[in-house]
């Protein structure tokens, strides 16, 4: 076999190698553009599907727009009736203090009252210096302590000097006095 020969076949195996490679390849080639294929008619549907809600969202944003115009105006009322509430806040805070101006005037006055009261009450203890016995309902008569039995009942004593709480006389009821009241 001469030269030529052998570079004949070897060409021949090369072209049918090349040939193969270029079959296989077309082949990988043809499977990608199938799933290529496949993707953009995935790609196409979920457009398809988006299409008629991006057409309301357009539609939604059409009909936001004359809301939106009708904020501002909402925004620039709430702020005037927030100042105002302020403005009304600061008048009930006025009202508050002068509230409390009175209520501080009407203790002074109640103490005063009391202090009155106190001093009404601290004559009339004096006076009578509390050693009055009440005889009026027999079911009821207070027994005196036991160093006040010896006076009469239904007399009044009448000191002159300074009512003493420790000096002043308790009267209890006894026991068996104090069950046979029936309207009590």
């Amino acid at each position: 076999m001469d030269f030529m020969q052998v570079v004949l076949i070897v060409l021949v195996l090369v072209g049918i190698w090349a040939v193969a490679e270029i079959a296989m390849t077309v082949r990988r080639a043809r499977q990608s553009v199938d799933t290529l294929d496949k993707t953009v008619g995935e790609v196409n549907d979920a457009i398809a599907e988006a299409r008629p809600v991006i057409s309301k969202l357009d539609g939604v944003l059409d009909d936001l727009g004359p809301a939106l115009s009708q904020v501002e105006p909402l925004l620039k009322q709430a702020n005037v009736a927030v100042e105002a509430l302020s403005a009304d806040l600061i008048e009930v805070n006025g009202v508050l203090r002068d509230v409390s101006s009175v209520t501080g005037t009407v203790s002074t006055a109640s103490g005063a009252v009391s202090g009155i009261a106190d001093a009404a009450s601290e004559k009339v203890q004096k006076f009578f210096a509390k050693k009055v016995r009440h005889t009026d309902f027999p079911g009821r008569a207070l027994v005196p302590s036991e160093d006040e039995a010896s006076e009469p009942a239904g007399t009044i004593e009448v000191e002159d000097d300074v009512f003493d709480a420790s000096s002043a006389h308790y009267f209890t009821y006894d026991a068996a006095q104090g069950d046979d009241c029936d309207e009590c």
